[in-house]
């Protein structure tokens, strides 16, 4: 007999309902794991398109700097935040951009940009990003000069080089070395034109047209030319500047009426101004034996106190005479002009250093710029271990120091002929070739010559530029 089973009612509606129920509930992850990931596909989406505004914002404020540089409130005249509305292609507001703009420090031309994104389709989601940008100036470059120059055996530069003429380098460069010229005759010595930055280091370069080697072991990082030339002329035009500068907010003398100024710098801000009465007379019989033009001992023989003056708010101290200078900053920023305007050849002025002229700090709280009309020289009567924190600028002329005649044949300018140790810690822009010491041992005997890295992003005030055109020095995101 076949076996009937009767079941009770709701026997099968409990696991339907249990089974059920997981099948709901999977469900509902699933639909709920699908919104959350295109939730977080949208704000993913829409952080990206945040950020790429906030990067647009950066690019607009380059380009509006680019063609008024001095406005750094976005033609309102007004204080930020600047807010721009950020359009598709077809005109349509995706998103907006917040600037908020730090100008430069008097004298300085580093622009500090803060630009904040945000795309219209979530305006909870915002990007934020910290740009500096500055033009190069001069002190990019551990010597730069207007003229052909040589560096020599055991020669060590460890930042940048640049000359408008040629460059012989026979020592051992750790950066660029550049030349505006492809090729030159170098007037060191007879034969055919070589290429634009060569060297003598064993095995010698070979001549144009030959493929240039790479010569590792005297170029670490290479050389470079032809290469756009650097303008000296256009100094003239921020030197002018720098004059209104000093009249309006710096320090400012017109002719001293006598030999010149003596500033002697002070580690409290302030300066001494004197009046220098007389140079030092030469030793009986140490004469101009080359015909070098502008000779003199270049050293004071007396002078007069003018007074004690804070060093000025914009750091600069423009004098229109001869000016030496000596002392000591800390965390002070200082631009000192030696010039007679307008330009005249025959009436230009000189900046000379013949005692310790010094940082307290060397982490780029303390800048000297010195720019001479004509030269910078050390004199005479100079220390025999003379240092020197500054960048120096002989505008017209050289960097550097004038020959006195060592002893024999009557012509003595002993004991000052010959110097030990002149170090340097900033960098040399010369028109002329520059040099403080002579193939014979007249002058200093050891030459170190430093490149002061801090200066590539903070230039002494003013200090005169190298482009028109603004780089991005730093770049980041802040969370």
């Amino acid at each position: 007999m076949k076996k009937i089973i009767f079941y009770q009612s709701g026997q099968v509606l409990i696991p339907t309902l249990v089974f059920g129920s997981i099948a709901i509930y999977f469900i509902i992850s699933l639909a709920s794991w699908a919104s959350i990931s295109i939730k977080a596909g949208r704000q993913a989406a829409n952080r990206e398109l945040a950020i790429q505004i906030a990067e647009s914002g950066v690019d607009y404020y380059r380009w509006h700097l680019a063609h008024a540089p001095q406005d750094y409130q976005d033609g309102s005249g007004v204080p930020g935040p600047y807010i721009h509305d950020f359009k598709d292609k077809d005109g349509n507001i995706i998103g907006q951009f917040s600037l908020d703009i730090t100008p430069p420090p008097i004298g300085s031309t580093k622009v500090i940009i803060k630009s904040t994104g945000k795309a219209e389709a979530d305006l909870n989601v915002e990007r934020v990003v910290f740009t500096t940008l500055a033009k190069p100036s001069m002190a990019k470059y551990a010597t730069v000069a207007n003229a052909t120059i040589r560096f020599g055996e055991g020669t060590e530069v460890f930042g940048p080089i640049h000359s408008n003429g040629g460059i012989r380098f026979d020592g051992f460069a750790h950066n660029i070395v550049s030349s505006a010229l492809a090729e030159y005759n170098d007037p060191d010595h007879s034969g055919s034109n070589e290429f634009g930055v060569h060297t003598h280091l064993s095995p010698t370069d070979p001549l144009p047209p030959s493929s240039i080697p790479v010569r590792s072991d005297v170029f670490e990082a290479g050389r470079q030319f032809p290469v756009p030339a650097v303008d000296f002329v256009g100094i003239t035009a921020d030197v002018a500047q720098m004059k209104s500068d000093a009249q309006t907010s710096g320090f400012y003398r017109a002719s001293s009426g006598a030999q010149g100024y003596h500033i002697v710098l002070m580690t409290n801000d302030t300066f001494n101004l004197y009046r220098v009465t007389s140079i030092a007379n030469p030793p009986s019989g140490c004469t101009n034996l080359y015909n070098q033009p502008g000779w003199s001992t270049w050293s004071v023989s007396a002078q007069q106190l003018i007074g004690n003056y804070p060093i000025p708010t914009n750091g600069i101290i423009f004098l229109e005479d001869n000016v030496f200078v000596d002392g000591q900053i800390n965390t002070a920023r200082i631009l000192v002009v030696a010039a007679s305007l307008p330009d005249n050849p025959l009436s230009r002025k000189n900046i000379i250093v013949n005692n310790d002229l010094l940082y307290t700090n060397y982490d780029g709280q303390d800048v000297i710029g010195l720019i001479a009309q004509e030269n910078v020289n050390v004199g005479m009567i100079s220390e025999d271990d003379l240092k020197i924190d500054a960048a120096l600028v002989a505008q017209n002329g050289r960097a550097g120091r004038y020959y006195y005649r060592p002893p024999g044949g009557g012509n003595r300018c002993s004991p000052y002929h010959i110097r030990q140790t002149i170090t340097l810690w900033g960098i040399i822009a010369t028109n002329q070739r520059y040099g403080f010491a002579y193939t014979d041992g007249n002058g200093y005997n050891i030459r170190n010559i430093n490149y002061d890295a801090s200066l590539l992003y903070s230039p002494p005030p003013s200090f005169p530029l190298t482009s028109d055109q603004y780089i991005t020095l730093t770049w980041e995101e802040i969370e």
